[in-house]
């Protein structure tokens, strides 16, 4: 489960009060919402990579408010999977399992289970330099599932693919979270991507995320309700 109760954030002139939200566990939410409005902050503020004024944030049964990022075991997907342009696919894939000081024998596992699972098994050992932005996609989804979480957060991870890749990737998120029964968020401006993935969907509007319906989402932004 993910829950936030009255999250505050102050950054710079920008500012959000009394934000609240909750995914039950091993369900996949959708945050929608104009661009500004804050989503991404909020998302960062879950993984712990933005401080916050005040509010609790629980993750998975655990008050994590006050953990640094690797104490809170979410896997997170910026835009465009951020992966390190200098390792291989696979030692990205693996880096997370090195920090954690996982055995070496554990990491080659688990690398190939993720890699077999996910269709990039024939990446291992290419840099991410030259690989297509379905293929980045899918090593960052794989980096971000590496180490087990029970919570994974999604900024606009297919944004910038086409629509055959986009459906491709939304048929791997289904399949992944179904297997793994990962708590999911995930940020889109894509109404399609919401209704064919979530089993909740937010609006962020006016500074407030409220849940909305699926049947709402093909209606404009400006008239959900």
């Amino acid at each position: 489960m993910i829950t936030i109760q009255n999250l505050s954030i102050d950054l710079g002139t920008f500012s959000l009060r009394d934000i609240n939200l909750t995914v039950a566990a091993g369900n996949y939410g959708v945050l929608m919402g104009k661009t500004g409005c804050g989503k991404t902050t909020v998302l960062e503020a879950i993984c712990g990579l933005r401080s916050i004024k005040s509010g609790q944030i629980h993750l998975a049964g655990r008050d994590v408010t006050k953990l640094k990022p690797a104490e809170r075991r979410v896997g997170f997907v910026p835009q465009e999977g951020a992966l390190f342009t200098t390792m291989s696919v696979r030692r990205n894939i693996g880096f997370a399992l090195s920090i954690r000081r996982w055995p070496k024998k554990a990491i080659q596992e688990r690398i190939g289970f993720l890699a077999e699972s996910i269709g990039i098994t024939h990446l291992l050992d290419r840099k991410p330099e030259g690989l297509s932005g379905g293929e980045r996609q899918r090593v960052a989804l794989a980096r971000a599932l590496s180490f087990e979480p029970p919570i994974l957060c999604l900024d606009e991870p297919l944004s910038a693919l086409d629509d055959d890749t986009r459906a491709e990737m939304c048929r791997l998120l289904q399949s992944i979270t179904k297997n793994t029964g990962v708590t999911t968020l995930h940020i889109t401006h894509n109404r399609e991507e919401a209704v064919r993935l979530a089993n909740q969907i937010f609006l962020f509007d006016e500074g407030r995320i409220k849940e909305i319906s699926h049947e709402q989402v093909i209606r404009p932004v400006g008239e959900m309700g």
